[in-house]
């Protein structure tokens, strides 16, 4: 056995002639303990509302999108399109269509996304799961309904139940605004409500509402572009993959993002968050770990008639500081694998039985 290393472990377990060296060690070593806990489980959390956001994301979002880089709308119809979606690795697509329109209820009105889905939708993504009241309807018989986020319903003061339509205004887009009767330039359809959906999303719940591709294209006199086209893969797929063959295979004149890609601000928000908050632990690890130093100090002052002990054995400078550099590395690394295991421990006890609760959700 290494005789420096030997002689620093009998010094870390070994009992000391002053209670106060005892008590200073134990400081040191629970300033690590403390230190590492917090890192492994702030990590912990971190990665957690990680996973937390791409679940409520993908109510909405769909695994890939396809968008073009420049320019608003494009033909889905074409043979590359096409042959995107006959992929092995793709399970459904869907063709979407956005505009800005104004929403008007009674006296009450809101700007609002529209955007055009069909009826594979809730199969694209997990809409049905977050719908709170009706149902994910888009067309009955002759009447068109549309499905509106909880902050929007709340602003026109409508949901489900209600009989009454729901007044949607758009400026004709092949037409120019007429100044003298801005009125005359407007397309008006009616939708009712056939469902409202809840994600905890503001830019979801607030701003956007579901309808009938059709009758969005009808209003933009579009007969078959779409914004977008989604995709849904395969379970199991890879996702950087089969988005690397795609964009290949597209061209430079399209864009496809992943569902970090498609809520891109929110991710980094939380990736900034967690280095940040890594960097400040870390910062208050290293300020543990100056306790180690000044443990070590005074446990050589203790030692100095070991040491002069050892010097007259013919132990050399270098093994004397090897001893006190094993022992403040034996007290860093205790602390830490003390640390680590009961931050796992941690971290393990509350995603099974969740001891700390972020609140009540819908």
């Amino acid at each position: 056995m290494n005789l420096a290393f030997y002689i620093a472990r009998r010094y870390l377990f070994a009992k000391k002639s002053h209670n106060a060296i005892n008590i200073i060690s134990m400081v040191s070593v629970c300033g690590v303990v403390v230190a590492t806990i917090a890192m492994v489980c702030t990590l912990s959390v971190f990665n957690g509302f990680k996973g937390l956001t791409t679940t409520l994301f993908s109510v909405f979002d769909p695994d890939l999108k396809i968008t073009l880089v420049e320019g608003k709308v494009f033909d889905p119809t074409t043979p590359e399109m096409k042959a995107v979606c006959g992929l092995p690795e793709v399970q459904l697509s869907c063709g979407v269509l956005q505009e800005n329109a104004l929403v008007r209820y009674g006296e009450r009105q809101e700007i609002s996304i529209l955007k055009g889905v069909d009826s594979s939708f809730h199969q694209l993504v997990q809409i049905d799961t977050a719908i709170i009241d009706g149902k994910f309807i888009l067309n009955e018989g002759e009447f068109s309904y549309a499905v509106l986020g909880i902050g929007l319903t709340s602003a026109l003061g409508v949901n489900a139940a209600f009989t009454r339509p729901l007044e949607i205004f758009m400026p004709e887009r092949t037409r120019t605004v007429n100044i003298a009767n801005p009125a005359t330039s407007f397309i008006v359809e009616y939708v009712y409500i056939g469902g409202v959906y809840h994600i905890n999303q503001p830019v979801y719940d607030e701003g956007f509402m579901l309808l009938s591709i059709d009758l969005l294209r009808s209003m933009l006199d579009y007969e078959k572009e779409v914004s977008a086209l989604e995709l849904k893969l395969i379970p199991g797929a890879d996702v950087s993959q089969v988005k690397k063959n795609i964009a290949d295979f597209i061209g430079n004149g399209f864009m496809v993002k992943d569902r970090y890609e498609q809520q891109e601000s929110s991710f980094k928000m939380v990736q900034v968050e967690k280095w940040v908050t890594y960097l400040m632990l870390c910062f208050i690890l290293i300020l543990a770990l100056f306790n180690v130093l000044g443990s070590l100090a005074i446990l050589m002052i203790e030692k100095e008639e070991d040491v002069s002990k050892l010097r007259s054995m013919g132990a050399s400078n270098r093994l004397i500081n090897r001893i006190f550099l094993f022992e403040g590395w034996m007290i860093s690394l205790l602390g830490a694998v003390i640390g680590v295991v009961i931050g796992i421990i941690l971290c393990f006890l509350q995603q099974h039985f969740g001891l700390i609760s972020l609140g009540e959700t819908a």
